[in-house]
């Protein structure tokens, strides 16, 4: 059994939502997990889903994300994963307030509740077969935004002026996050 395995199993058991501070921890590498995040949100480790919440939930607070690549880490034991996509999903959307006040805020696979906003940007580009929404979590990690829930942020969408042009997208939080240049969304939608 890893560090990484023997943390996990000493922590699990509690409740405390605190963060780790794995920005912080500087352990030494140890190597490659046969651990994959899936593309649907789905942790995979040697090749089987991992079926405790609570343990993948775990895991998610000790990810770190370092150029291209991710780790998990404890104090002493770093260990380097595959994520195919994004290392978390956007799986529920709720509307906080409205007009100017409105916020969105996205709770994703992992139980993180995320608003969107200044330092909690949502970016909308390529992603496998099309485009996608993302929204930073933390520290460089990022939520894909799941299917459905797009339609939703599409149905909350409007058309504002930028630089003399005209862009679609969402706001929130005070800020605004354009998905594309409207003539050109809408062309495409027909």
């Amino acid at each position: 059994m890893t560090d990484l395995m023997r943390y996990a199993a000493a922590l699990e058991g509690r409740a405390a939502r605190a963060l780790p501070p794995v920005e912080k921890w500087t352990p030494d590498y140890c190597g490659e997990l046969d651990l994959l995040i899936r593309r649907d949100g789905v942790w995979m480790y040697q090749g089987t889903p991992i079926g405790r919440a609570s343990l993948v939930r775990l895991f998610s607070t000790v990810l770190r994300k370092e150029g291209d690549r991710y780790f998990l880490l404890t104090p002493v034991e770093k260990l380097a994963i595959k994520v195919e996509d994004a290392p978390f999903l956007a799986v529920l959307m709720r509307v906080e307030g409205a007009g100017a006040g409105r916020s969105i805020v996205f709770t994703t696979n992992v139980g993180d509740d995320v608003t969107a906003g200044p330092g909690r940007d949502i970016d909308y580009r390529a992603s496998g077969a099309g485009r996608a929404p993302y929204v930073h979590v933390r520290a460089g990690l990022e939520a894909r935004v799941a299917r459905p829930l797009f339609y939703d942020l599409v149905a909350l969408g409007e058309t504002r002026e930028i630089d003399g042009e005209e862009w679609f997208g969402v706001a929130s939080a005070g800020a605004f996050y354009p998905f594309g240049k409207a003539g050109e969304i809408f062309e495409e939608r027909g």
